[in-house]
């Protein structure tokens, strides 16, 4: 059951991949702009059509929802569009569904809730689609905003952020706490501020917004800060302080379902606390991520036909898809630190790489972290170009139990910004050959 008219959930209609579609095209127009000269492209000021970038983003987006219906219909899966209710089991167990415009109740033994998340709103901030929004209208806008005020220094703010930043946008973030991207590597975070302050974004720590109203034709927001509260005109509020299970109007509760501050409790098997009703995903506890979700649900089913499948929480990767992007693995420095385990550190800079330079692109750096007797990798952390695909590797080496060593023996192909990991690795014991 599918309340949505297209498949494929917040990730694939208005989280994940509309704005990674954005991502990509606001790079490129910033690289037009400002960095084909550099390489020897010399082209007329390029120009912005907001209208067919977003069209492009609307196409990529029905494309892979699209892909999902075939998939459905090639596998012989049955689709019910509409929101729908857990009514319920029978005195056999069987669970009735009631789906919005059906005409009677969906069967099943086994229920798998996966209904995922929606944006927290904030009391002194309530959404109103147009002036203060969530991502899913900051995805969309018909228009650059002149200025643009983000709330939340995480993923989803810094991302939405980059894109309105590059495309012409003063972006400015106000966050709670005293860096970006709660629980990631303090090293990572610091570059990461320093690298968008130096694209133009701006930054308010510390701080929070306790209202908005609109005068004048303009937005103004009272941020309050250390030393007292100051005035933002602003055109666009985003509001992107995280995300809350979506349960509204399932009945969880009402059959039994144990909850635990919004989450859905579930076993080994992603068995609720009510026999034939299942939860993975944003209702159950961890990162909010797709790949978590969709690694679950794989599990979930493979369980419930008694295969001994398992999600192995301690290596699920996380991307901040900014320029340079953040991705990280495993622990950081800090909680290793905190929780008294005893390491050892390697580093290596992107501005010795060789493709890097090539590129152009040699901001950032790749972290590693590993026990210091053995050398099992504990984390990795990166920042720099192509993070996101490059966390493959460690996220690869750490499910097998692998060694610093065993990324330092590995052979990378030259030139690749992956060798930065090789000599990072390396660096673990001070036999980093190019730095």
């Amino acid at each position: 059951m599918e309340k949505r008219e297209a498949l494929g959930g917040v990730c694939l209609n208005e989280g994940c991949i509309p704005s990674k579609a954005l991502l990509d095209s606001s790079e490129l127009f910033h690289l037009a702009r400002h960095r084909f000269a550099g390489h020897g492209i010399e082209v007329v000021p390029p120009t912005l059509n907001l209208g067919r970038m977003m069209a492009r983003k609307d196409d990529v987006v029905k494309k892979l929802t699209d892909g999902i219906a075939f998939l459905f219909k090639k596998n012989k899966i049955r689709s019910f569009p509409g929101s729908a209710r857990l009514l319920g089991a029978d005195a056999d167990g069987v669970h009735r569904v009631e789906v919005e415009g059906a005409a009677a109740p969906v069967l099943g033994r086994k229920v798998l809730v996966a209904t995922g998340s929606a944006a927290v709103q904030l009391p002194a901030l309530p959404f109103d689609g147009d002036s203060v929004v969530s991502a899913r209208e900051a995805l969309c806008f018909g228009e650059v905003p002149e200025h643009l005020l983000v709330v939340g220094g995480g993923y989803i703010g810094l991302e939405l952020g980059s894109v309105w930043l590059r495309l012409g946008a003063q972006v400015t973030v106000v966050e709670m706490l005293p860096r970006l991207i709660a629980g990631s590597d303090g090293q990572v975070a610091d570059a990461l501020m320093r690298s968008l302050k130096k694209q133009g974004m701006r930054f308010m720590m510390g701080a929070k917004v306790a209202g908005v109203e609109k005068r004048e034709g303009k937005l103004q927001a009272r941020v309050e800060l250390e030393g007292g509260v100051q005035e933002i005109a602003c055109d666009k509020v985003l509001v992107a302080v995280g995300r809350a299970p979506l349960t509204e109007g399932l009945d969880l509760e009402k059959l039994g379902v144990r909850l635990e501050k919004g989450r859905v409790q579930v076993d080994a098997d992603y068995l609720t606390s009510v026999p034939g009703i299942y939860a993975i995903g944003d209702l159950t506890a961890g990162p909010m991520l797709a790949h978590k979700a969709m690694e679950e649900g794989a599990v979930c089913v493979e369980r419930m036909h008694d295969e001994p499948s398992q999600v192995d929480y301690g290596c699920v990767p996380g991307v901040c898809y900014t320029w340079p992007e953040a991705a990280s693995v495993g622990k950081t420095e800090e909680a290793l630190k905190e929780e008294g385990i005893s390491y050892k550190a390697g580093k290596y800079n992107f501005a010795g790489n060789g493709r890097a330079r090539c590129m152009d692109e040699t901001e950032g750096f790749v972290k590693v972290l590993a026990e210091s007797e053995g050398g099992r990798l504990l984390g990795v952390h990166i920042i720099g170009p192509r993070a996101s695909d490059m966390i493959a590797e460690a996220v690869t080496v750490m499910s097998f139990g692998g060694s610093g060593e065993d990324i330092a023996l590995t052979i990378h192909a030259h030139p690749t910004l992956s060798e930065a990991f090789k000599e990072a690795a390396l660096d673990l014991d001070k036999r980093a050959i190019h730095a």
